[in-house]
């Protein structure tokens, strides 16, 4: 009997019939659910029933799913935050999990970076006056000189810090988990928390966020940031007051924020979609042909390696 593949992400081998190929020359069933991604709890639950490996996106891939799944022993994460699963209730019943690191690493590092010439270069607003009839100068910060303040420097952090550096910016990054030498040593000058956000003109964040936990940048931090800064978030919308943050900017505190991910998603109710100098993108920092492809065959072929009793080489732990 082939192992069953439930594959509910839809940007799954959208742009490479590579991913695909790797599971159904392995002799696997690939399955798709018939509702919309991402799926509810219940969903998910009743579609998982009888797959060997599934490979999500944002569903929510909890403890009660799992329990539904008997013959489940792999659960692959199309991306590399793993907030959505309970890895710590797979690893008690048995279940891997994998996901794709770095495959998506330049394609954020570029939408990061757009978003920081976008929001300092008033880009959209100019947009939408050409297109409206206006005209008319925009006036924005040059980054020449101006100071970049990255939280988390690992693949992602390090790549925009890499685009900055072309950019002549100086460059101050915090991370919990990388030692100052380290920083240092990749060409970032350490900082502490507060002082990367006091002390910079543009902020990009790079942090992983834990389900439930307080935002980093709360109410305070971002009163703290320099007048006519620049927010970029291209990581977890949960590091972010957005509250706080719609107040900053209707306030005139901020310069700008422009934003790929947000507390929910979709953001119907948030209070940034009415805020001023701001640009918002759909959680699209992974969405380039190159990631895609790339993201596909690695999460492929750990299923692979996972269902032929193999070790994977990406896991997750528990």
């Amino acid at each position: 009997m082939p192992a069953t593949v439930l594959i509910t992400t839809p940007s799954f081998g959208r742009f490479s019939p590579e991913p695909r190929a790797l599971l159904e020359g392995a002799g696997c069933e690939v399955r798709t659910p018939e509702h919309p991604h991402p799926l509810s709890v219940g969903q998910l639950r009743d579609a998982v029933r009888d797959a060997d490996a599934l490979i999500v996106g944002l569903d929510p891939v909890t403890d009660e799913v799992l329990a539904a799944a008997p013959r489940l022993r792999v659960v692959a994460k199309h991306g590399v935050g793993v907030d959505n699963i309970d890895v710590a209730a797979a690893a008690r019943r048995g279940i891997r999990v994998v996901n794709a690191p770095a495959t998506n690493t330049r394609a954020v590092a570029d939408l990061a970076f757009a978003l920081i010439l976008a929001c300092a270069r008033q880009v959209v607003p100019g947009h939408a006056a050409v297109t409206g009839g206006s005209w008319g100068p925009l006036f924005g910060p040059e980054l020449v000189g101006k100071t970049l303040g990255i939280l988390g420097y690992g693949r992602i952090g390090r790549e925009v810090a890499r685009r900055a550096a072309g950019f002549d910016m100086r460059i101050i990054a915090h991370d919990p988990f990388v030692p100052d030498a380290d920083i240092a040593a990749a060409g970032a000058v350490p900082a502490g928390l507060d002082e990367c956000v006091a002390k910079a003109d543009v902020l990009s964040l790079h942090l992983p966020a834990a389900p439930g936990a307080a935002p980093v940048l709360t109410r305070a931090r971002l009163a703290a940031m320099r007048p006519h800064a620049i927010l970029v978030n291209t990581a977890r919308g949960g590091l972010v007051d957005e509250t706080a943050l719609a107040e900053q900017l209707h306030a005139g505190r901020l310069g700008a924020a422009g934003l790929d991910v947000y507390g929910t998603e979709p953001p119907s109710a948030s209070p940034l979609l009415d805020a001023p100098r701001t640009v918002l993108t759909p959680h699209i920092g992974a969405c380039t042909h190159e990631a895609n492809r790339a993201m596909g065959a690695a999460v492929a072929a750990d299923i692979v390696r996972v269902l032929e009793g193999r070790e994977p080489e990406h896991p997750v732990a528990g």
